[in-house]
């Protein structure tokens, strides 16, 4: 591969902050201007979070948006992340009062369905002792239905599986409460990346991000990253990156293997191998069958 001029540095001066919320280890974004904002830097990430209207289902999913290793520290680098430190008082209080207050408002909910039920089971049993009214022989019946009707009040019960829960529809997510999402606008320092096994990954996706490339996780493909020479809504990955160094020894079974794979689903296959100098070596792979 040439060398083209980095367009990712012409960004990076203009690059603005998104706020990036930790779940554990992984890297989320929330704010729809967030997931703009990384979009038109080129990082991809993936869609984690069901859709509001129709949640029963996978094929389009939302917010948030998990992104991978190597996006969450090159935007570290950038200074374009920011997160609020682990264990923050001024967060915590405000997140506490918000549970709380969740907790209150589905408490009074849950009293208000409860009376509701108990009126709709008398006039269920009301409706039920008019019907036996008009039957010649429902005298057994009538009383049997008056005495539940009696006992109703002490012995109902309105159980919280069955309560109706409100889903927000209209304005889904966390953009309609700025000032619940605040903290995320400081400019805090994001965690530092201490995974000495991810550089090589991380030097693989910085080249193949300068040369204009777009990227996402390749695991269920065998390899480490999907290279796609444009928008992933527009095109298809053309290849299939494994990161190897290059004194690394690779077992000729597991590259038959990958290139077969590739060949089936169409991706040439692409062993980076990371040096010294910053540079990467790229060797291609593909299946022709076997002599």
């Amino acid at each position: 591969m040439d060398d083209p001029p980095n367009r990712e540095e012409e960004k990076e001066e203009s690059s603005p902050v998104v706020g990036v919320s930790l779940c554990d280890s992984a890297p989320l974004l929330w704010r729809a201007e967030d997931l703009r904002a990384v979009r038109s830097q080129g990082l991809v990430g993936a869609l984690l979070g069901s859709l509001a209207r129709t949640p029963r289902q996978n094929s389009r999913l939302g917010r948030p948006l998990l992104l991978l290793p190597e996006e969450e520290r090159l935007l570290t680098e950038r200074h374009a992340a920011a997160a609020a430190p682990p264990g923050s008082k001024a967060g915590g209080a405000e997140l506490r009062q918000q549970v709380e207050q969740y907790e209150e408002e589905q408490q009074r909910s849950y009293e208000e369905q409860s009376v509701l039920a108990l009126e709709d089971r008398k006039s269920a049993l009301c409706r039920a002792m008019t019907v036996s009214h008009k039957d010649p022989g429902g005298g057994t019946a009538d009383e049997a239905l008056q005495g539940r009707l009696e006992a109703l009040d002490q012995s109902f019960t309105f159980p919280r599986s069955g309560m109706a829960v409100q889903l927000s529809t209209a304005r889904a997510g966390l953009s309609y409460c700025p000032e619940a999402r605040a903290f995320l606008q400081a400019d805090w320092l994001m965690r530092k990346q201490d995974d000495p096994c991810g550089g090589a990954r991380y030097q693989v996706f910085i080249d193949l991000r300068g040369r204009g490339f777009y990227l996402t996780s390749a695991g269920k493909f065998g390899g480490d990253f999907l290279v796609y020479p444009g928008d992933p809504l527009r095109f298809h990955a053309h290849f299939i990156a494994v990161c190897v160094s290059l004194d690394e020894s690779v077992c000729l079974l597991d590259v038959l293997a990958i290139a077969r794979l590739g060949s089936n689903v169409k991706k040439t296959v692409l062993l980076c191998s990371p040096g010294a100098d910053g540079g990467v070596a790229y060797t291609s792979l593909q299946w022709s069958g076997m002599v």
